[in-house]
């Protein structure tokens, strides 16, 4: 069996879909393409709105589910060709999908998590098996269905005898701690808001679709009592495992909470968001990754610099690094991580950490599509 996998991602931060092409066949992973593609302005609104409820879902969210494929497929089309692959040279693709709604152990104390997709046409464009819906296994056994990248941190960062913190900062934030013990000593969980409302509050009000190295931000002055009211969320009072996403840290979560603030200035909010990112996910760090000489940093909030500097003077004891020094530029780690998914599912191997997501015990993700 080839040992090629292709992984997909499109993240909370809706900036459009990574993908990976790696060899899978020795002890270490080697990235041999990376395709990104943008999502359209149509396609990006339309996935945003389908995370609260509104008119008609069933059917925009088929179609959503549809378009967002056709962009997988273009992307999966370009690996190949950037490789000089054929189809027929890989086992399978991960495809992870686009998460609308994130409701773990709510309602009937199972819940659900719902990723729109459309593996079946994905597996017809492409000509290769297509495995999805990686997070509904680990929520019908009780956990939270996410984040499932800890395990895959595990196997890339982990180093026997030593600490390994590493934070993704995508739409959300989620710091993974590997411990010395590296066969069961993981801990992940979500953080709170990464880029997603810094994303929006910047395009609102500029027109950017985010904060080019957090320049906007920078030119700002972080607002105390905003900071404080937007820190008193209780989800950041919760102790792990815990998950969350655009559900909770939304634009209408965020106007609910600038009600009593509407004299602060755009620039300042800003300021005050990308501060919100940068204090709950120091927060978590200092309470459970200390022991870390370094924090590694993926996702796209790796180049907001300006992010990245309040991580370092929150953290002064650690050093701030991007996961590219170990190997992984920061925009193809999860999507690297669904490629590895999607080899644990083929294999019949469990790929979820009872210690990360809180379910029942370790079970094999993911549903097999046939090409």
């Amino acid at each position: 069996m080839s040992k090629l996998f292709i992984g997909l991602m499109s993240g909370t931060s809706l900036d459009g879909v990574d993908g990976v092409l790696v060899d899978l066949s020795g002890s270490q992973l080697r990235v041999l393409a990376h395709f990104n593609a943008p999502l359209s302005q149509t396609l990006t609104q339309e996935l945003l709105d389908l995370n609260s409820p509104g008119t008609n879902e069933l059917h925009r969210a088929a179609l959503a589910a549809n378009a967002l494929v056709r962009v997988y497929a273009h992307v999966v089309a370009n690996l190949l060709e950037k490789s000089g692959l054929k189809n027929t040279d890989v086992t399978a693709i991960g495809a992870h999908g686009q998460t609308v709604r994130h409701q773990p152990q709510a309602f009937d104390g199972t819940g659900y998590t719902l990723q729109l997709n459309n593996p079946a046409l994905l597996a017809e464009l492409t000509g290769i098996d297509v495995i999805a819906d990686f997070r509904s296994r680990d929520v019908a056994a009780g956990g939270q269905g996410a984040p499932l990248v800890p395990a895959f941190h595990q196997s890339f960062f982990g180093r026997a005898g030593k600490t390994v913190a590493a934070l993704n900062i995508g739409g959300i934030s989620n710091l993974t701690v590997l411990g010395p013990q590296l066969s069961d000593d993981v801990l992940g969980f979500d953080c709170g808001p990464g880029n997603a409302l810094m994303d929006g509050w910047c395009l609102q009000h500029t027109g950017q679709a985010f904060d080019a190295e957090g320049t906007w931000a920078a030119a700002g002055r972080v607002h105390g009592e905003l900071l404080t009211a937007l820190l008193d969320e209780p989800y950041f009072a919760q102790s792990a495992p815990k998950s969350t996403g655009r559900d909770l840290f939304n634009a209408t979560w965020l106007a609910w909470k600038l009600e009593k603030f509407t004299a602060i200035a755009p620039v300042d909010v800003q300021a005050t968001l990308t501060e919100l990112t940068a204090s709950a996910c120091a927060t978590c760090v200092r309470r459970y990754g200390l022991e870390s000489q370094d924090l590694i940093v993926c996702g796209g909030g790796a180049f907001n610099a300006h992010l990245m500097h309040r991580l370092q003077v929150l953290l002064p004891g650690m050093r701030i690094i991007s996961s590219e020094l170990h190997g992984l530029h920061p925009l193809q780690v999860e999507a690297a991580a669904f490629a590895w998914l999607a080899k644990k599912t083929t294999l019949r191997q469990p790929a979820s950490l009872q210690t990360v997501t809180g379910a029942l015990g370790a079970r094999v993700l993911g549903a097999i599509y046939p090409a």
